[in-house]
């Protein structure tokens, strides 16, 4: 596999980043994950930390350098981060569980598969054109399929940001599969939150990184979003990939799997606390305890070695 890939996620105008980014990778397979943990449900931020962490975990053990199947490791996965963050608020006897949306993408053989719950976003762009992406788990959504509002209504709507699936909800996650994806060379794949997406249309963003360095351009889209969004606006987060077939020029950035073991894999992912980026209210002391609670939930559905 030859690929270039950038992360990043920031505060924007919220007093706690709730967002949670990761990507690892094998050398034969590719997971990228973004999970967004919801306002107003206690700890989500813990929700969005179980849910990639769960994620990264699994890819970890059985990436070989393949998963066997790609669509049960993303419905398995999910599944676990579900019951794993009700079992964190069952054990904190919360009167509410904490709960995040998530989003995730795995590609090997230059094939694409991808899952979501909630209204976080994957698109998938090429030549500057967006020809996929996914559908919000959102009333409002429901209501643009039924034709009873307009896009511009939509982006204003009082239930914008309402969601009918998550993980951590008391009622099971709707979990929804894209088709098996053949990539073609140059295609980019974008996983966001909705600081992002919910002020730049997936159709300016393709045009935008079209022929683009991502760690130049993904960046500016960041800064503009930001300054859209102002002192209110959402945290906003992304992980995005450009497919590379083959050696290109200036590809100094590109990552390339070709001299990586069979059982190795490399992940990029933040530890609960650990970074500036991921400002929480929690203490020094809360956020170790948190640290290692997350670690034990996410331990009971992992199987044994």
């Amino acid at each position: 596999m030859r690929f270039t890939i950038y992360q990043e996620s920031r505060q924007g105008g919220r007093a706690n980043n709730e967002d949670r980014i990761s990507y690892c990778y094998s050398r034969d397979s590719l997971l990228m994950v973004i999970a967004d943990g919801m306002g107003g449900h206690h700890h989500g931020e813990i929700a969005a930390q179980i849910a990639v962490q769960t994620l990264a975990d699994g890819f970890q053990r059985e990436a070989k350098p393949l998963l066997a199947d790609p669509f049960r490791f993303l419905q398995k996965a999910m599944t676990n981060a579900h019951h794993a963050i009700l079992d964190y608020s069952t054990r904190h006897r919360m009167s509410e569980a904490p709960r995040t949306t998530c989003v995730a993408c795995v590609v090997q053989d230059s094939v694409a598969y991808w899952a979501h719950a909630g209204d976080s976003r994957l698109f998938l762009m090429r030549n500057g054109r967006l020809i996929a992406q996914t559908k919000d788990h959102s009333r409002v959504r429901l209501l643009l399929e039924e034709g009873l509002i307009t896009e511009a209504q939509a982006a204003v709507h009082p239930d914008r940001n309402k969601i009918y699936s998550c993980l951590g909800s008391p009622m099971p996650p709707e979990i929804e599969f894209s088709r098996k994806t053949p990539l073609e060379h140059g295609d980019i794949i974008m996983l966001c939150t909705d600081g992002l997406w919910g002020v730049s249309s997936g159709e300016l963003m393709a045009v935008t990184l079209k022929g683009a360095n991502l760690l130049q351009g993904v960046p500016m889209l960041m800064n503009q979003a930001e300054t859209k969004g102002g002192s209110h606006g959402d945290n906003l987060s992304v992980v995005v990939v450009r497919w590379e077939e083959a050696y290109v020029d200036d590809a100094s950035s590109a990552i390339s799997t070709q001299t990586m073991g069979l059982n190795e894999v490399t992940t990029r992912l933040e530890e609960f606390g650990r970074n500036p980026a991921y400002k929480s209210d929690l203490s020094d002391e809360e956020i170790e305890r948190a640290i290692e609670e997350i670690r034990s939930t996410i331990d009971k559905y992992t199987p044994n070695k």
